[in-house]
């Protein structure tokens, strides 16, 4: 089955992202108003509590998504457990999702499909159903190598690399983390300086953690500038003298995918293969096409850690009864299902916004966090009802938390940082003279984790918009500047 092609065809008639936006957040989008006289209620769906694939979804969207279930089910779910207990990705797997058209979906043009985000969103959901790591494979290909190359690429590039990384013929990865910079990009060493004579770079440095460069024909690599000093993105080749890209090993997460490190020795890279932004919003956007991405496939991961769970629960008997006959093992299946549907709804009305251009980096950052934390805490929590059998992976549930983990570290790390918290805070509070408590979760590298409370001070305390964190216990109202513990 290929999208690609059923997509052609209805091209005429099809609705824009945007126009499709517009009508989910309009009157089109609510129930008929003879449905809403009915006093008789509508039969619950587990597996579709809120009913968003039969309400909030366009039919091209439901297409979608049932193609990439029907495949990631029929295809993907055989393949997964052997590969995870190998640490083997089958590189086909990236063949076959470009044969659907499911790399670089969001695209116009080059071969590509040029779906909704909410499309592109639930393909990652139900990649992530499966396992993580081959999720995490099509994010880097789509969102990670083909995005920055379509956005700030010139027509060449575009036209060189994003036909053949849309069929999957060529495979991408991105450098961005560094062995000593993770959490911190802008502290990277990794450096570009002119080539003797001009006509080109040499770039040296060392990248980690580094999804698909094993395997990678082409890497996307971002670098500090030597003659500025800005951050700017480069498009290598495999074969290119001085870059090499080992595979790392003996990995206890996303073992079904392939992770790498990125070498660069006075890699010499043409002047017309440098990507067309300056600083780090090149690569921050890559990173929130990311995490919208996460998001979805995170509530995959927990779907499927409840379905399972749930078939466990009612197959195995304790006491002369199935283990879901058990309240703390119903309470347990009720919270996770719960986190699952409100995190669904979430995703698509942030990919509607996304559609119409109404989005913002701090929404992803709310439900990346949100649906990745959420999908780990209840994993774990589900991870008891299968008791010492949780242990064998012929159970997925040990391996979906494992991942999940790891999931909720890359694209930005969890818990945030209280920095980034406080910049969610909307300033026009402080601006009003308002005091007020925001209780927030803590966790740094340097502290415990605890309770903080934020602190919005009047005006005849703190200069305009500064925000700062005090323990509770030792806030005075009446000496706010003696409070100061942190900007």
């Amino acid at each position: 089955m290929s999208l690609r092609l059923p997509l052609r065809q209805l091209a005429a008639k099809r609705v824009p992202p945007q126009a499709l936006a517009a009508r989910f957040a309009s009157s089109e989008a609510t129930a008929p108003a003879e449905l809403a006289k009915t006093s008789s209620f509508a039969p619950y769906q587990w597996e579709d509590p809120l009913k968003v694939e039969s309400t909030m979804l366009s039919e091209e969207e439901v297409s979608i998504m049932e193609m990439a279930r029907s495949y990631c089910q029929e295809k993907l779910a055989p393949r997964v457990t052997e590969a995870y207990r190998t640490e083997n990705f089958d590189r086909s797997i990236l063949s076959e999702m470009g044969e659907l058209g499911l790399l670089g979906p969001t695209i116009d043009g080059y071969g590509c499909a040029g779906v909704s985000s909410v499309a592109y969103g639930l393909v990652a959901r139900e990649v992530e159903r499966i396992d993580s790591g081959y999720r995490s494979a099509m994010s880097v290909q789509s969102s990670l190598v083909m995005h920055p190359i379509n956005a700030f690429g010139s027509k060449q590039l575009k036209e060189k690399y994003l036909p053949r990384l849309a069929k999957g013929e060529l495979v991408g990865c991105f450098g961005l983390t560094e062995p000593d910079h993770g959490s911190d990009p802008a502290g990277m060493t990794t450096e570009a300086r002119e080539a003797p004579g001009g006509g080109g770079f040499l770039i040296s440095g060392a990248k980690t953690w580094i999804s698909n460069a094993p395997i990678a024909d082409v890497f996307v690599v971002w670098a500090k500038c030597q003659w500025d000093g800005k951050i700017r993105g480069f498009v290598l080749d495999k074969g290119m003298k001085g870059l090499s890209a080992p595979a790392i090993k003996n990995k206890t997460a996303l073992r079904a995918s392939i992770t790498g490190s990125i070498f660069m020795d006075e890699v010499s890279v043409p002047a017309e293969q440098m990507l067309d932004v300056q600083g780090l919003k090149g690569p921050f956007s890559c990173l929130n096409n990311a995490r919208f991405g996460i998001s979805f496939g995170a509530v995959g991961a927990l779907e499927e850690a409840i379905r399972i769970t749930r078939e466990y629960a009612l197959e195995r008997k304790q006491f002369k009864k199935p283990l879901a006959g058990f309240q703390l093992v119903q309470q347990k299946l009720a919270n996770a299902h719960m986190e699952a549907a409100i995190g669904l709804v979430s995703c698509v009305q942030l990919g509607r916004l996304k559609d119409s251009g109404n989005w913002s980096p701090e929404m992803v950052s709310i439900m990346k966090r949100n649906n990745c934390q959420k999908a780990l805490d209840h994993s774990r929590i589900l991870m008891e009802v299968f008791g010492g059998n949780a242990a064998s992976d012929e159970y997925p549930i040990a391996r979906i938390a494992y991942n999940l983990h790891t999931v909720s570290t890359y694209e930005a790390r969890l818990p945030p940082p209280t920095e980034t918290l406080s910049r969610l805070v909307p300033f026009s509070e402080l601006e009003l003279g308002l005091q007020a408590a925001i209780l927030v979760s803590f966790n740094t590298d340097t502290q415990e984790g605890g309770i903080l409370t934020l602190h919005i001070c009047s005006s005849s305390h703190t200069s305009a918009g500064e925000v700062f964190f005090v323990p509770s216990s030792s806030w005075s109202p009446a000496a706010p500047a003696a409070n100061k513990t942190g900007a």
